[in-house]
């Protein structure tokens, strides 16, 4: 499929799992991509393999996030699809009886605030053209919860959900769709360093999955660039769950 023809999509923490996985199907899909990323090493060789554009950025950092989308936009003339997805889930965020003050501001800054740092500098773009497609990485743990707890991680991704869905309103008649992803566990560097330092927490996690294994980076690509692209032109200030049914079961199968 060639759904994304000619259009600019800049992705945040493109140098891996989802957001690799989701510039590589950009790419693939037509698009011209910004991968945006710290890791300048792994940055600029995904941004090689696609023949995109690399742009060092720490999103915490609203002048960084501001020339981000000016670079991308110099670049190409237009930038149609955001896909905020850069995000941490350090050990120090566990339960609120353990999580301290530091812990919780860090995974916040890069969680929510970032996504709000992107949304605000990368609207006025979309506005001009009067269009554009705004995906915010959320979780499912926006939706429920987890006795498992990762509190600020948890409370960054309500957040994100929060204020996708506001976005998502707001504008929608001049073209702007914003819409929240909800991953369930994803296989990805992140949740194998998070689940190699504790296997009973995995362990625990799965047997939730109804159907049993996390998801694969790839599939939620795929999820992404059908909310980038028109066939989802009619969905707007949404909770997109890919979760393989965690969210709605109550007794998995055995």
């Amino acid at each position: 499929m060639q759904r994304l023809q000619g259009r600019v999509a800049v992705v945040t923490g493109g140098a891996s799992g989802i957001g690799l996985a989701t510039a590589r199907r950009f790419a693939e899909e037509g698009a011209k991509v910004v991968i945006a990323d710290l890791d300048e090493a792994a940055g600029k060789a995904a941004a090689t393999e696609i023949d995109g554009l690399f742009v060092k950025v720490d999103v915490t950092s609203e002048a960084e996030v501001e020339a981000l989308y000016k670079a991308a936009h110099d670049a190409f003339g237009r930038i149609d699809v955001a896909f905020n997805n850069a995000g941490i889930s350090p050990p120090d965020d566990d339960s609120i009886l353990e999580t301290g003050l530091d812990a919780w501001k860090r995974v916040q800054d890069v969680n929510l605030t970032s996504v709000y740092l992107c949304c605000k500098h990368v609207i006025p773009y979309m506005r001009e053209q009067g269009k554009g497609s705004i995906i915010n990485t959320a979780s499912f743990v926006a939706v429920m919860g987890a006795a498992t707890s990762q509190i600020s991680y948890t409370a960054s991704k309500g957040g994100v959900l929060a204020m996708s869905r506001e976005l998502g309103v707001q504008f929608a008649r001049e073209g702007i769709r914003v819409n929240a992803l909800c991953p369930g566990p994803v296989n990805t560097p992140l949740l194998q360093e998070l689940f190699a330092k504790d296997p009973e927490r995995a362990a625990r996690r799965l047997v939730h999955i109804p159907t049993g294994r996390f998801a694969e980076a790839t599939e939620i690509a795929a999820a992404v660039a059908f909310l980038a692209s028109d066939d989802a032109s009619f969905i707007t200030a949404s909770e997109f769950l890919v979760d393989g049914g965690i969210s709605g079961a109550y007794v998995t199968p055995v």
